[in-house]
């Protein structure tokens, strides 16, 4: 069922609801002065989609760095009247007091606040306008919603030093919410007498109190017959926690785990405390245990321990208070603990480190609240993903994505999470990924590039981009990658193998695009940054792959791109190419690089006259003799020179070395290649090519284009003859061939 989730498209409602936020103003809204959204009068909404607007502008605002959120987008759902809104999810900086405020006349029925550290008290005041609605509340994170601001009465010197101190709320309660059963308080502030906030609430059912401090939690069995769902995550429990805990006998969810690094803790788990909770909480499906150590064996004697097939019968349990349960608990949280590794758990979802399924069970529970574990879990994930084979590869990915979504701005989870992208998405497990779910790691990945100028984080990153089909599979995302990428590479002080991934990207992104691709990057800086890395390691005399690969990335993204041609030439191209080709005399990969983007400057008419100097056409000339990489640098220097005979004698503005010697060289080149050599380039269109040969002006030309032609088509008929057929070559050669001034080779290679 996972791969068809993963495979099928977005429902209707989803791309609408996308589509509506992405573009407010011309489909629910208008502007009003210019800067205020306001939704148009004839404009009526139910609950259903008005939720999904708001938890989907949520979503986006969080999750897609291009989405510019909007000063007053929550002021559009602040008449019930026009738009119904029932159950929203918000999130972090996302939300501040004046958001809430504008919605405080809807019926609100759930309302789930999580770490909204910009609200204060002021919003509490605003929850009391739900108060005759709300049947779920989580306040899990906001650490300021108990502060409001107090100005000093008499202004003293005071005033100037901190005009507004902030002061904890002592008088709030939930009095008057009378139908709240659902309520998550997590990581509230201390100070917060939460017995005094809880009191009036007449029939709580789940209750979540993580990373709270309490000493004497007596109270909550005024709650003995409702509370279904109780959460002590990271609070230091006592036998007087325990004996209250095993008085909630309604219990089916009880979480009273630990982050074992967190704090030191005094209470230790025994075996009596179990089977306390066993023998009183009769209707328990769902226990979380994790972090906690053991004080003494719970387990079953090893030799009966590892009888027979693995099993969740409470019966044949290897931990024995659990043997004393009726049926298998839905969910058991063993995650960092040694329980996990035994071999009969009565449980049927277990969380732990023993193998992938605890491991993703573990990350699955925990990531929305906890991602101090969540981390762990996941470095577990990247080890088993990288040493063995992971067998639920789509959930692994889909939890992956989810935990870097949810924590854009936890380090610890961009960069574990970043490495086991890395190897959740090689080659071997590249059959089973569908293209939006492909889509959904670049996104992320992306995510991580612009959050994080951390090196690990870039490195995971550019490394995982790179098991990506470039460019085809971030086309979706061009401009964008380049960016990032770029600004990597602009960077003053660079981690070397970031380099040298994030120009490879570079170049792989240049190669086979359209040319409005090109001239997009180019206008980015692309060309102004790759000469700049040229220079630096010209600068350290040293030859890399960085230094490859930049002038590989300025031959792609030169070709058959004029703009970019010329930009190369106004930013001192051709000094580089001179003092790289004296440096590195031997560096044969370097120079047809060199001449292949040279050869692309050649063919744009403009530019010719700047190639017309003494120097250069030396350089050229004596590039000809050339052996490095087979015939690929006398080749490249022949087509230079052939577009430069091209425009003609009166073209030549220089005295040395003359024409007609330079002519003579190239006729002796072409002669001494092998017409079957195989070729390392690649040809998108013949058009610089064949226009070559309609012309009587440079012979030499017309016969470097044949013989371009012959070879290739010879050489790889499959794909060259048709792109010779669409591109008009055939009559172009049959009309050279009945010309006077073409030389009798020539016309025997073009027939």
């Amino acid at each position: 069922s996972l791969k068809m989730a993963s495979d099928s498209p977005e429902s209707l409602m989803a791309l609408c609801t996308d589509y509506c936020l992405r573009n407010l103003e011309g489909t629910l809204c208008y502007l009003l002065d210019n800067e205020t959204l306001r939704l148009h009068p004839d404009i009526f909404l139910p609950s259903e989609i008005c939720d999904k607007l708001v938890n989907e502008y949520v979503e986006l605002v969080k999750a897609d760095s291009i989405f510019e959120p909007h000063e007053s987008f929550f002021t559009l759902f602040s008449d019930p009247r026009s738009t119904r809104l029932a159950r929203i999810h918000l999130r972090e900086q996302i939300v501040q007091d004046q958001d809430l405020e504008a919605i405080r006349k809807q019926d609100l029925v759930e309302l789930y606040l999580t770490n909204c550290e910009k609200l204060t008290a002021k919003s509490l005041q605003t929850l009391v306008s739900f108060s005759h609605t709300l049947i779920s509340l989580s306040l899990f994170g906001c650490c300021n919603i108990f502060y409001e601001e107090e100005n000093p009465g008499g202004c003293e010197d005071d005033c100037l030093v901190n005009p507004t101190r902030q002061v904890l709320v002592k008088d709030f309660t939930f009095e008057g919410f009378s139908r709240l059963r659902f309520l998550n308080l997590g990581r509230l502030i201390e100070g917060v007498n939460v017995e005094t906030l809880l009191r009036p609430l007449a029939s709580l059912a789940a209750l979540d109190l993580s990373g709270i401090q309490l000493n004497d939690v007596g109270f909550l069995t005024q709650w003995k017959d409702t509370l279904v769902s109780l959460v002590l995550y990271n609070m230091d429990l006592s036998e007087e926690h325990i004996q209250v805990i095993a008085q909630l006998r309604k219990l089916r969810h009880l979480d009273i785990s630990r982050d074992h690094l967190s704090s030191y803790y005094k209470f230790k788990l025994t075996r009596r405390v179990l089977n306390l909770f066993v023998e009183n909480l009769v209707n328990l499906t769902s226990l979380d245990i994790s972090g906690h150590t053991m004080l003494e064996n719970c387990t079953i004697p090893s030799m009966e321990e590892k009888m027979g097939q693995t099993s969740i019968e409470p019966a044949k349990s290897s931990i024995a208070p659990f043997r004393g349960l009726k049926r298998p608990l839905q969910f058991l949280g063993l995650f960092e603990t040694s329980l996990c590794r035994l071999t009969h758990i009565p449980a049927y979802k277990v969380s732990g480190d023993k193998n992938e399924e605890q491991v993703l069970n573990a990350i699955e529970a925990y990531t929305e609240h906890r991602p101090e574990i969540t981390s762990r879990a996941i470095n577990l994930l990247f080890d088993i993903a990288r040493i063995e084979r992971c067998s639920q590869l789509l959930r692994a990915l889909q939890l992956v994505i989810t935990a870097l979504k949810c924590h854009k701005d936890d380090k610890n989870i961009q960069v574990t999470g970043s490495a086991a992208l890395f190897y959740l998405t090689n080659s071997e497990y590249r059959m089973e990924q569908s293209v939006k779910l492909r889509r959904q790691v670049i996104q992320v990945v992306l995510n991580g590039m612009e959050s994080y100028q951390e090196v690990t984080v870039q490195r995971n990153c550019c490394l995982t981009l790179c098991n990506f089909s470039i460019p085809e599979e971030l086309e979706f995302q061009y401009r964008r990658v380049n960016e990032l990428l770029l600004n990597i590479l602009n960077q003053s002080r660079q981690d070397e193998s970031i380099q040298r991934i994030a120009v490879h990207l570079c170049n792989a992104l240049v190669c086979q695009v359209d040319n409005d691709h090109k001239e997009a990057v180019g206008k980015m800086g692309f060309v102004m940054t790759m000469l700049k890395l040229i220079q630096k390691k010209l600068a350290d005399k040293t030859c890399d792959q960085v230094m490859e690969f930049s002038w590989s990335a300025l031959w792609n993204i030169t070709d058959e791109t004029p703009d970019n041609c010329e930009m190369f030439l106004n930013y001192s191209g051709m000094k580089l190419f001179l003092e790289c080709l004296k440096e590195f005399p031997e560096k044969q990969e370097l120079h047809r690089n060199m001449l292949g983007l040279l050869g692309n400057v050649a063919e744009v008419k403009e530019l010719r006259p700047q190639l017309m100097t003494s120097q250069f056409i030396s350089v050229f000339s004596n590039l000809l003799e050339s052996k490095a990489d087979g015939i690929e640098v006398s080749y490249n220097a022949c087509g230079v020179l052939s577009h430069i005979m091209f425009d003609g004698p009166e073209a030549w503005g220089i005295c040395e070395p003359h024409r007609e010697e330079v002519v003579k060289r190239m006729w002796a080149a072409i002669q001494s290649w092998d017409i079957n050599s195989r070729r390392n380039i690649n040809y998108r269109s013949f058009e610089p090519i064949l226009r070559l040969l309609p012309q009587g002006i440079s012979p030499v030309s017309q016969h470097w284009a044949t013989w371009a032609l012959y070879n290739l088509v010879s050489v790889y008929p499959d794909k060259y003859c048709p792109l010779l057929i669409k591109e008009g070559g055939i009559p172009l050669l049959k009309d050279m061939i009945k010309m006077a001034s073409a030389r009798q080779e020539t016309k025997e290679m073009a027939r």
